[in-house]
This record gives structure tokens, C-alpha cells and sequence, in this order.
């Protein structure tokens, strides 16, 4: 009930989102930016502590009401799913099954060694080995816990993904969309990472250049999702993690022999 009088965090989510309706759609050379992302934005700046705009305490209530409103729109695009949930099965099952190898060769096998040259070190292997979600902390908490240095990896790029994640998958649907060089469908599915509120980022400049296509565009997307969410779990905990250990201790290993092999 705490949660629902706190009339400040309503007051100034109904005015963010009036002023970005208001902007509307903007395109900047290829690039169509979208109330979302000027939500996103605006709502990063007022949260500023220095400004005392809003306190901890309205910051915490807001999480709480993002994770129900979140919620509302799974349950909104799922019922998207069941009217082409045959064409979907018969068309793309396999391609939304191995999509989630996208997620393993991105975030693995460019991530990590990215990682590693910058500095981290056993953060590297937290911070690669997923997308950062929910499901992706439990997994680390479980086998390493938070307090671990794959916990600080998993639970940085947590963050970051709040923050930025919706904002990049924004830009770079947009970009994606506008170059013309994969079916709508194709981004749809890469549209679902397991994250509601990035895929939500990503459907509106996709669903906007193929209006024609907007209804399966978002079944393919919340069906990709879903199977990020389910399968990405077990291909998370059974392959990903420990391949992202085994990669770290490997590089670690040869760049300690090279430096070895130097003094």
C-alpha cells in the first residue's frame, strides 16, 4: 500500500511519459529513437542523487511497480503467441532453439577475452558467461555466491543492463531494421534475450518499419524470449558458465606463461 500512495513516483512517471509522447518518434541519420528510449533517459537524469528529486525510498517503490508493469506486458505480448503459435513451431523451432548459441558465442567467445585484456579478472567470467538476468544471478549465487568474483562480474553487468541495455537494443534494432539485411523475423527473434524490457526496446522500432507484419513480429520475439528465459537456463548452467570457467583459466594460464616466458 506504501508502494501505491507514493503519489511522487506516479506524479513524475505520468509527466516523463507525457513529454516523451509529446517528442515522439525522432530519426537521426538511420537511427529512429522512440518514447521509450527518451524514458529511459530522462528517467536515469531525475534518479540523480545530486538533484534530490527522488529519495531511496521512491527509487525502491518504482523498482517494485517496474516488475509488476513488466508483467502486464509479457502477459499482453504472450497472448500475441497463441494465434501463430503453429506457424511459429512449424516455421522457426530449430532457429529459436539454436539462437540461444548467439547468446553463447557474443557474450563468451568475444566477451570474455574483451574482458580480460581490460582488466578484469575472475569478474570476467560472471559478467560474460549470459545476458546478466535474473535466472543468470541465481545461477552464479548458487554455485559461487554474490559475494564471489563472479558474483561482483554477474551482478555489474546486472546493472549495466538496467541502466543501458534497454537504451543499446533500442539503437541497434533500429540500425538492424533500417539496413535491410535480415528478415523481420530474424530480428524479432534476436529481439528476445530474455529480457522484458529489452525486447520491448527493440520490438517498437521493428514492429514500426513492418506494420504489416507487427502481429508475428511480436509472437516471434515473445517466443523467443520465452526460450531464452527456459532453455537459456539449463544451456546456462550446464554449458556456458563452466565453458566461460574453463576459457578464463586458459587464457589466464597462457598469459602467465608468456609473462613468464618475458622476465
Amino acid at each position: 500500500m506504501e508502494m501505491l500512495k507514493d503519489y511522487r513516483v506516479h506524479a513524475l512517471a505520468l509527466v516523463v511519459v507525457l513529454v516523451c509522447e509529446f517528442i515522439g518518434k525522432q530519426s537521426i541519420w538511420t537511427i529512429s529513437v522512440y518514447p521509450m528510449l527518451y524514458a529511459m533517459i530522462i528517467g536515469g537524469i531525475i534518479s540523480l542523487p545530486k538533484f534530490k528529486i527522488l529519495k531511496l525510498k521512491n527509487m525502491n517503490h518504482a523498482s517494485t511497480i517496474m516488475m509488476v508493469t513488466l508483467m502486464l506486458l509479457v502477459a499482453k505480448l504472450g497472448v500475441s503467441v497463441g494465434p501463430k503459435i503453429d506457424m511459429i513451431l512449424e516455421d522457426a523451432k530449430l532457429a529459436l532453439v539454436f539462437q540461444e548459441l548467439g547468446h553463447f558465442a557474443g557474450t563468451i567467445l568475444l566477451g570474455l577475452p574483451l574482458a580480460m585484456i581490460l582488466g578484469m579478472k575472475r569478474e570476467a567470467v560472471g559478467a560474460t558467461y549470459s545476458v546478466a538476468r535474473e535466472p543468470n544471478i541465481a545461477i552464479v549465487a548458487d554455485k559461487y555466491g554474490l559475494d564471489s568474483a563472479e558474483g561482483r562480474g554477474v551482478m555489474a553487468m546486472y546493472v549495466c543492463g538496467t541502466l543501458y541495455g534497454a537504451i543499446w537494443m533500442s539503437i541497434l534494432a533500429s540500425v538492424m531494421a533500417k539496413l535491410d539485411i535480415l528478415h523481420p523475423y530474424a530480428l524479432a527473434m534476436g529481439a528476445g534475450v530474455g529480457s522484458g524490457s529489452m525486447m520491448a526496446a527493440s520490438l517498437a522500432p521493428i514492429s514500426d518499419l513492418y506494420p504489416q507484419m507487427a502481429s508475428e513480429i511480436k509472437a516471434y520475439a515473445t517466443t523467443a524470449n520465452l526460450i531464452s528465459s527456459i532453455v537459456g537456463i539449463y544451456i546456462y548452467t550446464l554449458f556456458s558458465l563452466p565453458f566461460a570457467s574453463f576459457l578464463y583459466n586458459l587464457f589466464a594460464r597462457l598469459r602467465r606463461n608468456k609473462e613468464g616466458a618475458l622476465s
